[in-house]
């Protein structure tokens, strides 16, 4: 009971922290950057981080397992996984470059996952015969640690997407150009632009400015995306190898299995783009805001129907 009870406070603290930090966000997107917000915003990421790490160990230890049994477990350390992704820049001393993807991404999952439609399964409740197995933390832990890296990695896509879309409209709108469809082509016109622009002296300030965040954007997301790659390819290997023990069979194409495949196979094609030169940036971009949607479909939307050998994940949890 003294368990229980201090794990509710750590969860309602961290998401106070959280929901402060994504105010002071807020105002120094709106008016200019006040330093001493900006490092108490990250101090108080920080606090966060180690409420909801404490959290999850109290509830690991009076549960007597992982947890990572249901979706309102696999929710929390999924908001844990935003907050590791954002110490790594924070501790590196790369303040900026994640910080508006990951903090309101943990505080979003952390606020759903302690919202009332979640409330039976606070408590902590017996594994499932087919959760009881030593590969629960091998294949559940580096799933969700995929998901939020693929995740974080996709926003930042997003992110370079609406920066480059907007300099389109920009310049349409400069050369008194009709709005329409933007093509294949005219994304990678603007992706020419962006390299000419690199090489160009006399470019003004502002253009630089935005070159290099698109920059930034596209390297932060590469590299976040590998990392989740290798995360999600690990996750699956376990799965087939956990699969073949509790059902006599690698692969079953249930729902949950087959969107791990749709999964892996989008962001294997985002990788392979990063490899041609002409498709970096933009072209890339899109391929990753589509995996951003797909996550979680196989995350989320398959748990929803409550169907196939991984309904035991969905929102009931049935002990035995």
């Amino acid at each position: 009971m003294i368990l229980f009870t201090l794990e509710h406070i750590l969860t309602h603290i961290s998401l106070s922290i959280v929901s402060i930090v994504i105010t002071i966000y807020l105002m120094n997107l709106l008016v200019h950057e006040i330093v001493g917000l900006y490092d108490s915003s990250e101090k108080g990421m920080v606090a966060a981080f180690l409420c909801i790490t404490g959290l999850l160990v109290i509830r690991w230890i009076y549960s007597g397992h992982l947890p990572l049994s249901d979706l309102y477990e696999s929710l929390m350390f999924l908001s844990w996984s935003f907050y590791i992704i954002h110490m790594i820049p924070y501790f590196r001393n790369h303040k900026k470059n994640l910080n508006e993807i990951t903090a309101p991404s943990a505080v979003f999952t952390q606020g759903f996952a302690t919202s009332g439609l979640l409330t039976e399964m606070h408590q902590s409740t017996i594994l499932v015969p087919a959760l009881q197995s030593q590969w629960l933390m091998m294949h559940v832990s580096m799933m969700i640690l995929s998901y939020a890296a693929l995740l974080c990695g996709s926003l930042l896509s997003v992110a370079l997407l609406v920066i480059t879309f907007r300099n389109i409209f920009s310049k349409c709108k400069s050369n008194h150009l009709q709005m329409g469809a933007f093509s294949f082509v005219e994304i990678q016109y603007v992706n020419k632009i962006s390299n000419v622009l690199q090489n160009n002296n006399l470019i003004s300030f502002r253009n630089y400015h935005r070159y290099q965040l698109i920059q930034q954007l596209d390297c932060w997301s590469s590299r976040v995306i590998s990392l989740g790659f290798l995360f999600l390819t690990v996750g699956i290997l376990s799965g087939a190898v956990w699969a073949n023990e509790a059902w006599g069979s690698y692969w079953n194409w249930d729902p949950k299995e087959t969107w791990a495949f749709i999964t892996w196979t989008i962001f294997a094609i985002y990788l392979h783009t990063r490899t041609n030169g002409n498709l970096q940036g933009s072209n890339s971009a899109i391929v990753a805001s589509m995996g951003f949607f797909i996550i979680w479909i196989c995350y989320f939307g398959v748990n929803l129907l409550g169907i196939g050998l991984h309904s035991y994940g969905s929102f009931a949890l049935t002990s035995n």
